[in-house]
């Protein structure tokens, strides 16, 4: 399930590989929780692919594959394990 594998990479630092809108990303996970609408979004720091490095948000149910990889990070500048965003946090970055 793409829910398990994210808090996987979260809890283990691990940088994932996915597709989103038809594009190969590799994304850091750094916060998995649902938004006031319900929708379960990752916000990641986007490493390539897409439109370039940077914070994007993902919708969960967008992804079309999602691979664990081998390469470790660090919590990004900007990361807020508070996002006001998202109103229940399924796993985060500590």
């Amino acid at each position: 399930m793409t829910r398990d594998v994210i808090c996987e990479a979260i809890e283990k630092r691990l940088e994932v590989s996915i597709v989103y809108s038809g594009s190969q990303r590799a994304v850091e996970p750094h916060i998995l929780g649902y938004n006031a609408k319900g929708a379960l979004i990752l916000s990641a720091w986007q490493a390539s692919g897409g439109s370039g490095q940077g914070w994007r948000d993902f919708f969960v149910d967008k992804i079309a594959s999602i691979t664990l990889g081998q390469t470790h990070f660090l919590a990004r500048p900007g990361y807020n394990s508070d996002d006001s965003t998202l109103s229940q946090i399924i796993c985060r970055l500590q």
